[in-house]
């Protein structure tokens, strides 16, 4: 047998909307090592999110990490490429990217490329190019435009905050809506909270679990902890139908793609962000509830913003005033008819209320009645007593009907990365620790016994 090594394998691309899935197809990979070869796994598998604005991403943009320890390596990346190869959708215009690093330490050129990754557009060649100045060994199919979140969930090392998801699967050729108890999705989703959470919506009573489309997932428990969604899981679970779940560690619900400070002179298409502007046109509502209205920064440049009708925001955007200071998460999108860049809002949070005033005719000095004006720079006079005045309307305050604070989208307009509100303050901020010194959930991945024990 080889020396025992610590390899780092990233694997993107694999599914389209016809079929497959990345994440199903980790499961595959892990089941196999994690029982038949006996690997020993350093850290969950990563479910990394990228950048949710390129227009030519897989499904959720979900690249996938594995993070081991072996003395078989070589036989074990000859096997996951040969399971992507068998298992991708390679006839449905998918283009698979396997990446492969070995070492105890990620550089920081690796890192820095993932970062880039979460908010901006990066190209093939350059992926190519940071593989090879830092041993990564890669292997394309198709275009080969999956090395790109290949090597970028390899170094996504989620050091800072991250969530849990534990994802159960269907077995193969099981088909139809999935074997779900509403009632338990509803009262475990009240019990565990804030520890899971974006399981059930309240508001549009819609279970959040289970897609309905034919891919292979059963359905997927979000939170905290892999103790948590395990536990939630197995209350709601119905073994019948089930193949096996598995616990990715993952950047879901913590806006990763909206950290970086964006300038408006350099904003370009499909990259996000976030920024501190103030709006310098009132709101305008278009067909079909959406808002739209101009943000200016200090420096004079302009930008048009959008709240679109989905996200339940467009009634705050419509009271938004110009003068009002926002902080806005925003993706930056190409608008095919007007031939500019607009930035679709994530959230925004309100900073600070600029003062709002109507115009009144002054009171009469004698019975306090408010004036009648006499024309044009002509007065007023009051119809009471028949006082009258040369003075001008005057400025009342008006009470706005919007407070300062941060306003988020629907849950059902949530994006996979979308942080919700009751998570603000309660982020992960320790560095994770590698498995050998924290061991894992004991109960992070389960094969049912019709499969393997």
């Amino acid at each position: 047998m080889g020396e025992v090594k610590t390899i780092h394998i990233g694997f993107d691309d694999t599914d389209s909307i016809y079929g497959k899935c990345t994440t199903h197809l980790a499961f595959k990979i892990t089941t196999h090592l994690f029982y038949d070869r006996n690997v020993q796994f350093i850290d969950y598998p990563l479910l990394v999110r990228l950048n949710p604005n390129i227009p030519w991403k897989t499904r959720g943009n979900a690249s996938v990490c594995l993070r081991l320890r072996s003395n078989q390596t070589t036989e074990i990346v000859e096997y996951i490429r040969d399971t992507i190869l068998t298992e991708s959708a390679l006839d449905k215009n998918t283009n698979p990217g396997l990446a492969v690093f070995e070492g105890n330490v990620i550089p920081y050129q690796i890192k820095q490329f993932s970062t880039k990754a979460m908010y901006d557009v990066v190209s093939i060649g350059e992926a190519e190019e940071l593989a090879i100045r830092n041993d990564v060994d890669c292997v394309k199919f198709g275009n080969g435009r999956g090395i790109i979140g290949a090597l970028a969930s390899i170094g996504c090392t989620l050091e800072g905050d991250h969530t849990y998801e534990v994802i159960a699967y269907r077995k193969s050729g099981s088909k139809g809506a999935r074997n779900l108890d509403r009632k338990k999705i509803i009262m475990y989703n009240y019990h565990h909270f804030p520890f899971t959470f974006n399981n059930y919506d309240p508001s549009n009573k819609r279970v959040l679990v289970a897609p309905h489309g034919p891919d292979p997932i059963y359905c997927g428990i979000r939170g905290e902890s892999a103790f948590h969604v395990v536990t939630y899981l197995m209350k709601i679970l119905s073994h019948e139908d089930i193949e096996g779940f598995m616990v990715f560690r993952t950047n879901q619900a913590t806006n990763m793609h909206l950290m970086k400070k964006a300038s408006f002179s350099s904003m370009k298409p499909y990259t996000a962000g976030y920024t501190r502007c103030f709006v310098s046109k009132s709101p305008k509502i278009i067909k079909g509830g959406h808002v739209f209205f101009e943000i200016s920064d200090n420096n004079g440049f302009s930008l048009v913003a959008a709240v679109y009708e989905p996200t339940g925001m467009g009634s705050i955007a419509a009271r938004l005033e110009v003068g009002d200071i926002i902080d806005i998460g925003f993706g930056v999108k190409k608008d095919a008819k007007c031939q500019y860049d607009v930035l679709n809002i994530e959230y925004i949070s309100i900073e600070k209320l600029t003062s709002k005033f109507t115009l009144e005719n002054p009171k009469c000095l004698n019975c306090n009645k408010r004036m009648k004006s006499e024309g044009k720079n002509k007065g007023f006079q009051c119809e009471n007593c028949k006082y009258k005045s040369n003075s001008i309307k005057i400025k009342v305050p008006v009470k706005r009907d919007l407070s300062r604070g941060i306003y988020m989208p629907k849950v059902t307009a949530y994006r996979h990365l979308t942080k919700p509100l009751h998570r603000y303050g309660l982020e992960k901020t320790y560095l994770n620790i590698p498995e050998f010194i924290r061991p894992m959930y004991s109960n992070w991945i389960k094969v049912f016994p019709s499969e393997k024990e």
